[in-house]
């Protein structure tokens, strides 16, 4: 494993471990190895300004988007109800562009990067390629939190499309809007259509592979579209911890920022060749200020340069 001197968890060490995990498969993303690519488009809503003056959000623009699979293997069954589903998105022109990344739950699986390594080492396949499930237990008992994201997806039934599911960004980022005011806010990405999700029996019936078909099916009707959402903040709301969901976040003050249609399917490669980078962030979306956010900017460009 990467680590620093001193034996705390690094970006590439993260990387390292995420492989590991997967069995390290070769050319792939270190997560959410199994994708799509698509394109689309951005239309802003008239309340837009009132959260953030970031023109990615404020002005219409074209969209290149990835749904994806959870973990690192680029096999895992599309039917597999123990992982998410993932949506990346550029927004915005070439001055003024942001990638947002937000997946199927609202909370992420570990606190601090130290936590995030000794999650992922516990699970890494031994020998007889399943994990020690002793280890997983210890674990888990010591670090309790790390369970709620593994909590909220067992709780719900499996997505039956990437159009009918509902998108968290699992981290607070610092808005500042046209008046100059600043605020936290956490994305929400919303399908206009409703859920839709699958029974046990109706996920046994179906391939490994059907997200694929669906999303084209869906694409060509115009019915893939979803509504982004900003939840605003209270006073004393974990901005730094995300494991943790804001009170009431189901229930709170939301503002559309405006809405997405995905048009196409694009070639792999569009997505492919470059990453859906979260440090790019037009000027009006700040870094969020947990150390999970901190150490992605850097995880992202690694996990690039060694599936080249």
């Amino acid at each position: 494993m990467s680590k620093s001197p001193n034996g705390a968890a690094t970006p590439a060490s993260i990387v390292d471990a995420l492989k590991a995990v997967a069995g390290n498969p070769p050319k792939v993303r270190a997560s959410f190895a199994k994708g799509w690519c698509v394109r689309g488009t951005y239309t802003p809503s008239d309340r837009a300004g009132e959260v953030t003056r970031s023109q990615s959000f404020t002005k219409p623009s074209r969209v290149l988007a990835r749904f994806s699979v959870g973990g690192g293997n680029p096999a895992v069954a599309d039917t597999n109800n123990l992982v998410l589903r993932g949506f990346s998105f550029k927004l915005g022109d070439d001055d003024h562009r942001s990638d947002i990344l937000v997946e199927s739950a609202p909370v992420h699986f570990a606190r601090t990067l130290d936590q995030m390594q000794a999650f992922l080492e516990a699970r890494i396949p031994g020998p007889d390629g399943k994990p020690d499930m002793a280890k997983v237990k210890a674990f888990s008992a010591a670090n309790p939190e790390t369970l709620n994201q593994a909590s909220y997806v067992a709780a719900r039934r499996l997505p039956g499309s990437f159009a009918g599911t509902t998108y968290w960004g699992v981290h607070a980022f610092p808005a500042t809007n046209e008046q100059g005011e600043r605020r936290f806010i956490k994305f929400k990405i919303v399908p206009t259509g409703g859920e839709i999700t699958l029974s046990e029996d109706e996920a046994r019936g179906k391939p490994a592979d059907f997200l694929r078909a669906d999303l084209g099916t869906r694409i060509a009707a115009g019915h893939v579209r979803f509504n982004v959402m900003a939840l605003l903040d209270r006073p004393g709301d974990p901005v730094m911890d995300v494991t943790r969901r804001w009170p009431d976040e189901d229930s709170r003050d939301e503002v559309r920022l405006g809405t997405i249609v995905i048009t196409g399917l694009e070639p792999d490669q569009a997505c492919d060749s470059s990453i859906f980078n979260p440090a790019n962030l037009a000027d009006g979306i700040g870094y969020p200020p947990d150390e999970i956010f901190a150490a992605r900017r850097a995880a992202y460009t690694i996990s690039l340069a060694k599936r080249r």
